[in-house]
């Protein structure tokens, strides 16, 4: 696989990367075995940057990966993210950014993972009550102890971004960004190519909408969040399912799946662009991998852009809480 630089201060990773977020919670169907043979298999295949948080699970997400890379750490270039605080029980609290609690996370973080560092050390959600410079500066000190080895954020405005940046080289900016949500292109991406940091993209198939693999939402299990997510609901599915649809069509024309079709077009914005679409089976692994080495023309491109224009999908991409939680 070919390799991408995140940011310039040295990190670089595999150019699709694997979130592993669904392995543990949000999805339904839990099998670890089948969890840990996809990472396995994934890191076969060459990736490298494996994507996990602390709220996934309540910690047992990052267990998880920490099982799996025991005996292959020297291969992995391991990203996990602190800022969404739960209880024990998992309740939702609140975003922290508070410089305490980013050392409290970040030691209960190494201990899940089994680990002495983190590769690269992401604040989830930007709290807006703790000035970000006080935040970062706290993070820097996880950098200058050598737990952390690269900064990033999620979700963070382009002012903020700028903000964090001058406290501490940002490596990274994880954002959702897809054919159905591309709202990273107009200022973000931008400001990280300005500042040189990388873009970390996340739902790159738009929590699985993309793949074509729903008909319905009563495909989702009854226990999966994505029923909560307004684009999975009502009238906003079926328009979203139409959207979809026209993109199998061009998949088919071009021998490839809707997936890949999704995949290589967001791999083809830009070299500093890295998705990591989540799976938590080797077959869809398999499948997502296979998309970088699929080659879009210009021709295929406008294909694409014409049967999926910007801000085409319908519905907001997370419930109105969620929603509430992005720095804007």
């Amino acid at each position: 696989m070919k390799q991408r630089a995140l940011g310039r201060q040295g990190l670089v990773v595999g150019e699709l990367g694997l979130g592993c977020m669904g392995m543990s919670e949000f999805y339904s169907g839990r099998d670890e075995t089948e969890s840990i043979a996809t990472i396995h298999r994934a890191l076969a295949l060459g990736v490298t940057l494996l994507d996990t948080a602390d709220m996934y699970g309540v910690g047992e997400n990052e267990r998880l990966v920490g099982r799996a890379i025991r005996d292959r750490r020297e291969r992995v270039v391991l990203a996990t993210k602190f800022g969404n605080e739960r209880a024990a029980d998992g309740t939702y609290l609140r975003v922290n950014g508070t410089p305490e609690y980013v050392h409290r996370a970040c030691d209960a973080s190494l201990q899940r993972l089994g680990v002495d560092h983190i590769d690269l050390y992401y604040q989830h959600r930007v709290d807006r009550s703790v000035p970000i410079e006080d935040t970062v500066g706290a993070m820097a000190e996880l950098v200058r102890a050598g737990k952390v080895r690269y900064l990033g954020l999620s979700e963070a405005s382009p002012q903020t971004i700028r903000r964090a940046h001058a406290v501490h080289p940002i490596s990274a900016l994880q954002s959702e960004y897809s054919l159905w949500s591309r709202e990273p292109e107009v200022a973000t991406l931008p400001t990280l190519r300005e500042l040189g940091i990388g873009f970390v993209a996340y739902s790159p198939l738009g929590r699985g909408f993309l793949s074509g693999r729903f008909a319905s939402s009563t495909d989702l299990a009854a226990d999966d969040s994505r029923r909560n997510f307004p684009r999975f609901q009502g009238e906003n599915f079926a328009k979203n399912l139409e959207l979809v649809q026209h993109l199998q069509a061009l998949a088919e024309r071009k021998g490839v799946t809707a997936s890949q079709l999704a995949l290589a077009w967001l791999l083809q914005r830009g070299t500093d662009i890295v998705p990591i679409p989540g799976t938590k089976r080797r077959r869809y692994l398999e499948e997502n991998v296979a998309a970088t080495k699929v080659t879009l023309t210009s021709a295929e491109l406008t294909a694409i852009e014409a049967v999926v224009p910007k801000g085409a999908a319908s519905g907001e991409r997370y419930p109105a809480a969620a929603m509430a939680n992005l720095d804007a």
